[in-house]
C-alpha cells in the first residue's frame, strides 16, 4: 500500500468523464483535483480541475467532458490528452494541465503528492461569491 490518502477505487474513476475530489495546498487553499482514465500504466492519472488557458473547471461537477482520450475544456474546446495533460488545439495549445501525484494499489488510487492534503469526494464548496467582482471603481 502507497504512503498516501485512498481518494478512490480504480472502478469508480469513468472511463469517460472524471472523479472529482478537492485537495488543500501549502498554503490551505482548496483546490479541485480531477482522476481520468489513461490508456497508460497505473490507467488513471489526476490533473487540477482547470484549464491553464483561462481559469475555467473542466469538471463541473458532473465529469469532465471526454472524448477519444482527451479532456475537453468546455469554454473554448481545447482538448487536453488524458495520460500526459498536454494540449496541441485551440486557445490552450502549448499547454498542459498541472498533475497531481497519485499512485494505483489493489484496486485503489491514492493522493501521494506532497504538495497536496486529501480534503473529501467531489468539488470545493462555493457558497461565497462567484468570479464576478462585486467591486465598483
Amino acid at each position: 500500500m502507497p504512503n498516501g490518502t485512498r481518494v478512490a477505487s480504480v472502478e469508480e474513476v469513468p472511463e469517460v468523464g472524471s472523479y472529482l475530489f478537492t485537495v488543500g495546498d501549502r498554503h490551505s487553499t482548496d483546490r479541485e483535483v480531477i482522476l481520468v482514465t489513461c490508456d497508460e500504466t497505473p490507467g488513471v492519472r489526476a490533473w487540477i480541475n482547470t484549464c491553464p488557458h483561462e481559469f475555467q473547471r473542466l469538471d463541473r461537477g458532473d465529469g469532465a467532458a471526454m472524448r477519444d482520450g482527451e479532456v475537453i475544456c468546455p469554454k473554448h474546446g481545447s482538448m487536453f490528452d488524458a495520460c500526459s495533460g498536454e494540449c496541441d488545439n485551440g486557445q490552450a495549445a502549448g499547454t498542459t494541465l498541472p498533475r497531481v501525484e497519485i499512485a494505483v494499489s489493489d484496486g485503489a488510487v491514492y493522493l501521494v503528492d506532497e504538495g497536496y492534503t486529501y480534503r473529501h469526494e467531489g468539488g470545493v464548496d462555493d457558497d461565497g461569491p462567484g468570479s464576478t467582482s462585486h467591486l465598483s471603481f
